[in-house]
């Protein structure tokens, strides 16, 4: 994520600096996207099944308040409250929505060795890594796996009450647990349909989620190049539909196990910048959800041109297996199935001015939709952001 001086509003401004001093900080972000297969004629609206099968459009806004609880007397504390509009021209890739994005207050204990955050909270920054290889500053995901979500995990623009806590332990090593209430079993849509505003504490049926992760994470330095290992289990008590038997239960989870290491350093000053590679692996239950497993391969380099230190290049290779439960059944009813997705997608981020990215990829997608058995598609997706 850009620094918080990196805006089209300079940090000096008289506006910063007035809300500085009561110990306020006030962020906008606004994104637009394009996306659009480059392979075949758009297809009629009521017959798309992937982004970019038709021309797809997207834009969202969000202002971001951080407040300094020491006026409050509380120290290492912060209050986070951000909002969200966001709009796509294809539901089933937003959802649309105008909510709370989050609401939380965070605390810190012991010099930072314990944080904790209590509130309405997304959780896809918080958890698994799913940005590394891409971009916050352009939106681009790096880890591009849904098992995580489909398994109840809140993501962006959605949010849920729960509870995180991280406790850092010896040698770069940590623990992380969360419990969340899980999002509707059916997905953004309906989860945004049942709670509008996203401020619905319980919305009937749904349950509660329970995230575990542990790792080892060690920044680069002038003496070690950075690596992160993390691996998690995540497990929901909300009723699924079991896509063998037809009944609902409880009990569907996502397990991950996800790698990065720095290769080279490019830049003794800036140890950060060079060129990493990463995998990750993530199974969930084929009964209870139509995405079985995820398996991924990443290159990726940060400042890829000296005169470039803010921008990402990133090469990203995935295989998605869908559940056998779910395409037996469609095959069952004569529609034709994908077994499983394959990508292969490059990405060049960029920071064309101060507050300012843009970002584009190409992607080739060999299955792009479970159903139906549409053709292959090479994809190019545009993204332009601007932090004030």
């Amino acid at each position: 994520m850009p620094s918080f001086s990196d805006s089209v509003i300079d940090v000096h401004s008289k506006f910063r600096q007035a809300l500085f001093r009561k110990g306020l900080a006030l962020r906008v972000i606004t994104q637009a996207q394009y996306a659009q297969n480059m392979l075949d004629a758009p297809v009629p609206a009521d017959e798309q099944v992937y982004v970019g099968q038709r021309p797809f459009e997207g834009a969202m806004v969000q202002p971001i308040l951080t407040a300094d609880l020491r006026q409050l007397h509380l120290q290492h504390a912060q209050l986070y409250l951000g909002g969200v509009w966001n709009w796509v021209s294809w539901n089933p890739a937003g959802p649309k929505s105008f909510q709370l994005w989050d609401l939380y207050l965070y605390k810190a204990f012991g010099r930072g060795r314990v944080e904790m955050k209590a509130g309405y909270i997304s959780m896809n920054l918080d958890f698994i890594g799913l940005f590394v290889g891409g971009s916050t500053a352009t939106g681009g995901q790096g880890v591009y796996a849904v098992l995580p979500y489909e398994a109840g995990m809140s993501y962006f623009p959605l949010t849920t009450p729960a509870f995180t806590l991280r406790v850092r332990g010896a040698k770069n090593t940590y623990v992380k647990s969360a419990a969340q209430r899980s999002i509707d079993p059916q997905g953004g849509p309906t989860e945004v349909a049942r709670n509008h505003t996203g401020f619905r504490l319980i919305p009937h049926g749904d349950k509660l989620l329970v995230i575990n992760e542990g790792g080892y994470l060690r920044d680069a330095s002038k003496d070690a190049h950075e690596a992160w290992f993390r691996a998690g289990y995540m497990y929901n008590t909300t009723a699924y539909r079991n896509l063998a038997s037809g009944r609902s239960e409880s009990g569907n989870y996502c397990g991950y196990v996800l790698m990065d290491y720095q290769l080279r350093r490019s830049n003794q000053e800036h140890p950060g910048r060079g060129l990493y590679a990463g995998g990750s692996f993530m199974t969930a239950p084929d009964s209870l959800n139509p995405y079985a497993s995820y398996y991924e391969a990443r290159f990726y380099k940060e400042a890829p041109l000296r005169s470039r230190p803010d921008d990402l290049l990133s090469v990203v290779a995935s295989r998605t297996n869908y559940s056998s439960y779910f395409t037996d059944n469609l095959a069952g009813e004569g529609k034709t199935v994908w077994r499983g997705g394959t990508t292969l997608t490059g990405s060049y981020s960029m920071r064309a001015s101060p507050g300012n990215y843009v970002g584009l990829g190409l992607g080739y997608m060999y299955g792009p939709a479970i159903t139906p058995r549409v053709p292959n598609a090479f994809k190019i997706t545009a993204t332009w952001t601007a932090y004030f």
